[in-house]
């Protein structure tokens, strides 16, 4: 099995060969991309309401005509911003924007955003900073197991600061909200502690096209084409990783 036909390795995540781990599962958000209009508004207000530095700003690869942006959050945790030439700039609250953390808005689109803080004295002082660039705030507020503040980002964005603790399922997961949802007991306990990984011998085949399955729109026949391409067939074709500003000593 080689790089290009299985995912690349890093230093600080789990190996898909050698020690397996069996509860192999995501260990954090490395970005959540979002659409915008104006990336020079939103990386100036992330870097001056939140404190979060620009580290990326470059062509999005393979997207024509499209910019990419990158606040850091952590070394391992980014909000990118994606600055497509046909991004609308209308906004319709229930539609494509909840308005607030309580809003409706779209199944599968953002309904807010939260980033995290460790301590409620750092969440005290994220809300001033954020009241000092002349935004509003509503909070703090005690959700129990995190406490939050809310305010609004730009271009409509539903934005939240919390800081918390691990959240113990067993006070937590509300019988009468799992029954509405039609969990039964059965199906929460594999919700609660999902199957462990199975080994394979070598890399899993790319299943065959599935309608019931949900799938990627990058426009007509294009989605047969990608899918049908090897791992290392994509791994070759697709990456680009030189930075688009060499380093010079």
């Amino acid at each position: 099995m080689t790089t290009t036909e299985s995912a690349p390795q890093h230093a600080t995540g789990p190996t898909i060969q050698g020690d397996v781990r069996l509860d192999l599962r995501p260990i954090g958000v490395n970005h959540l991309a979002i659409a915008t209009t104006d990336m020079k508004a939103q990386l100036t207000y992330w870097a001056e309401v939140l404190g979060c530095p620009t580290k990326a700003l470059y062509w999005m690869h393979g997207i024509k005509g499209t910019f990419h942006g990158f606040v850091e959050l952590s070394p391992e945790s980014y909000v990118a911003f994606v600055q497509h030439p046909k991004n609308s700039p209308d906004i319709q609250l229930g539609v494509s924007h909840a308005g607030s953390a309580g809003g409706p808005v779209t199944g599968g689109a953002m309904q807010h955003l939260a980033l995290h803080v460790d301590t409620l004295d750092e969440l005290l002082a994220m809300r001033d900073r954020i009241r000092a660039n002349g935004v509003q705030v509503m909070g703090p507020i005690d959700h129990g197991f995190c406490q939050s503040i809310y305010f609004a980002g730009l271009e409509g964005l539903s934005l939240e600061v919390c800081c918390g603790r691990a959240i113990d399922e067993r006070q937590w997961i509300d019988p009468e909200v799992t029954e509405l949802c039609g969990i039964s007991a059965d199906e929460l306990e594999a919700l609660k502690a999902p199957r462990l990984r199975e080994p394979s011998d070598g890399p899993v085949a790319q299943p065959p096209f599935d309608p019931a399955q949900p799938q990627m729109d990058f426009g007509p026949g294009i989605n047969e084409l990608l899918m049908a391409r090897s791992d290392g067939d994509t791994w070759d074709n697709a990456s680009e990783t030189t930075p688009p500003v060499p380093l010079r000593e």
